[in-house]
C-alpha cells in the first residue's frame, strides 16, 4: 500500500470538481498546505466552500483562491489580516459563516467521531446564535450546533510514511488531525517521507487510515505573516 504521490497536481487529480467543500488546516501562516491549495487554484475549480480557521494572509494559501474568485463560501473564526478576505465579505461577494474558534474545531471533530450534533453555551445571546435552536440545561442556555463534513481536507504535517501515518511540528499540528477524520480525503503535504517504522508510533497524532494521499515538498523560505497578524 503506497498512498505517496509524485507531486500536489496528481494528489488532487481526480477528485476536483466544482462547489466542493474543502478543509485547510492552519492557523495563521501555521500549517497552511500552501502547496496543494496553490495545486487547487492552478485547476481552475470553483464554486468552493472552504473551511478554515482564517485564509491566511494576502496573496499566500487560501488567499489565492480568493484572488482568482473560486472560494464561494467560507466557514471561519477570524478575518483578521487578509484584506482581501474582508473586502470581499463587506461587498457582498463572498459568504461567510462566523463560528467561534472552539465550535468550529468542535463541530470538525464531531464530524469526524459521528456525532450528531451538540450543545454548547458559546455564542447564545449573539448573532451567531440567530435561527438556532437553544436549550436551557442546568440553569445554563445552549445552542445547539452540527457538525461539518467535508469532500476532502488539506493537510500540513512534518512527516509521513507511505501508509500515511503523520507526525506534526508542534503548534503546526492545530486543525489538521481532527480535520483528516472529518473529510471523505484527506491529502497530506509532508517535509519529509520517511521508511515505514521510522515514525515513533507515540509521536503519530493522524494514523494512515484517515489519510488517502500523501506528497512530499521539502522545506522552502519560512512563510511570515506581517506584524500583528497570528502565525
Amino acid at each position: 500500500m503506497n498512498k505517496v504521490y509524485p507531486d500536489a497536481k496528481s494528489a488532487l487529480d481526480g477528485i476536483l470538481k466544482d462547489g466542493m467543500t474543502i478543509m485547510s488546516g492552519g492557523f495563521g501562516l501555521c500549517g497552511i498546505a500552501e502547496t496543494l491549495s496553490d495545486a487547487i487554484r492552478d485547476s481552475g475549480v470553483k464554486n468552493l466552500t472552504v473551511v478554515s480557521n482564517n485564509a491566511g494572509v494576502d496573496g499566500i494559501g487560501l488567499s489565492r483562491l480568493l484572488e482568482t474568485r473560486q472560494i464561494r463560501k467560507m466557514i471561519s473564526s477570524y478575518v483578521g489580516e487578509n484584506k482581501l478576505f474582508a473586502q470581499q465579505f463587506l461587498a457582498g461577494e463572498l459568504e461567510l459563516e462566523f463560528a467561534p474558534q472552539g465550535t468550529l474545531a468542535e463541530r470538525i471533530r464531531a464530524a469526524g467521531a459521528g456525532i450528531g450534533a451538540f450543545y454548547t453555551p458559546t455564542g447564545f445571546g449573539t448573532p451567531l446564535a440567530e435561527g438556532k435552536e437553544t436549550r436551557r440545561i442546568d440553569g445554563r442556555d445552549y445552542v445547539l450546533e452540527y457538525p461539518i463534513h467535508a469532500d476532502f481536507a488539506l493537510i500540513k504535517a512534518l512527516r509521513g510514511d507511505r501508509w500515511g501515518n503523520l507526525v506534526y511540528r508542534k503548534t503546526a499540528r492545530n486543525f489538521g488531525p481532527i480535520m483528516a477524520t472529518a473529510a471523505k480525503c484527506a491529502i497530506a503535504q509532508v517535509r519529509e517521507i520517511v521508511n515505514l517504522g521510522d515514525l515513533d508510533p507515540e509521536a503519530i497524532a493522524t494514523p494512515g487510515i484517515f489519510v488517502r494521499r500523501v506528497v512530499e515538498v521539502p522545506a522552502a523560505a519560512k512563510l511570515m505573516a506581517s506584524p500583528g497578524a497570528a502565525a
